[in-house]
């Protein structure tokens, strides 16, 4: 026993010199030159040469960020219709029905399912307060207006609303200066109120500090956005609303909407987008695709598609040639 412990040190250091003898044997094999600088010369230079000259001949325009400040200087007309719609609950938002309300009917269904109210109203947007009154209240602005609005039964104030926008509807361009006299209540200032909070940049703050301190759910504001004619608007002079097929995506926001295209190519099919519950019909296609996708490794015939088409020989060439 002893002298098999004793012969274990010595068994270690000749297996430890033979490894270094085998390392230390000259090279017998194949050989070729390698240019380090060469290499670099093309990782950096050429590529970035390349990478550059694609950046500005097929990159994406650097547009900035579309805000409820930009929108209300650049369109004022048409914040103020908006904004008059969503007192009225006559908007987009407003009328969508879950998850944001309650809207009777307005649910997308496929046949007698209604999957649309299953989940409920999990992020309830109340567009009159939400997006005109609360602001207004956070900045101090239109207390007048706001007393009279908020003192008015729900019936008084819907009538007020909906007569401003059909007013506005009708004025030349929209232009609130140019409307026909009418019993709007205190609809008038309140858009102008949120209008001017909106142009001095104090608007975006107040909504999205609806959410907390540290918000950082644009919900309530990209809704808001959404509702006018001028995101839209800028949309189509961009060709993005599928006459010309691409996606934009917005300078620092990585990844930004580029992963959408899938979500966003049947839409362009006739025959889904001109659905009444195309975005349902959407989001099912996605779920199936997407389960799909998961179960390739079990599903016969479709898990043999690579062997069917060898695309990974032509990758991995040199180790097949040599097997």
């Amino acid at each position: 026993m002893l002298n098999q412990n004793h012969d274990e040190p010595n068994a270690r250091t000749d297996v430890a010199r033979r490894r270094h003898a085998l390392a230390a044997r000259p090279w017998r094999g194949a050989e070729r030159e390698y240019d380090l600088f060469k290499e670099l010369s093309i990782g950096v230079i050429v590529v970035g040469v390349l990478a550059v000259g694609l950046a500005a001949i097929a990159s994406s325009p650097d547009e900035p960020s579309i805000t409820l400040q930009s929108w209300s200087i650049a369109a004022p007309n048409d914040f103020v219709a908006t904004a008059a719609a969503e007192l009225a609950g006559t908007s987009d938002t407003a009328s969508y029905g879950p998850p944001y309300s309650a809207t009777t009917g307005a649910t997308q269904t496929l046949g007698p399912i209604d999957l649309q109210s299953l989940s409920g109203i999990r992020l309830p947007v109340d567009t009159a307060t939400d997006f005109v009154t609360t602001p207004l209240t956070v900045l101090q602005a239109g207390a007048v207006a706001r007393a009279v609005w908020n003192s008015a039964p729900a019936a008084t104030r819907e009538s007020w609303a909906m007569a401003y926008s059909d007013a506005l509807a009708k004025a030349p361009n929209n232009d609130p200066g140019q409307i026909q006299a009418g019993n709007y209540g205190p609809v008038p200032s309140l858009t102008n109120s949120l209008l001017k909070v909106a142009r001095a940049g104090a608007l975006d703050g107040a909504i999205q500090s609806e959410g907390g301190f540290f918000n950082t759910d644009y919900t309530r504001s990209i809704l808001f956005l959404g509702d006018g004619a001028y995101f839209p608007g800028l949309a189509d002079s961009m060709h993005l609303t599928g006459d010309q097929w691409g996606v934009m995506n917005e300078t620092g926001n990585y990844p930004g909407q580029s992963w959408l295209w899938l979500f966003s190519f049947w839409y362009q099919v006739p025959l889904i987008g001109n659905l009444a519950n195309a975005d349902l019909m959407v989001v099912l296609i996605m779920l199936v695709l997407t389960v799909i996708l998961a179960l390739i490794p079990f599903i016969p015939g479709l898990r043999s598609v690579p062997r069917w088409i060898p695309i990974h020989r032509l990758i991995w060439r040199d180790y097949y040639r040599r097997r």
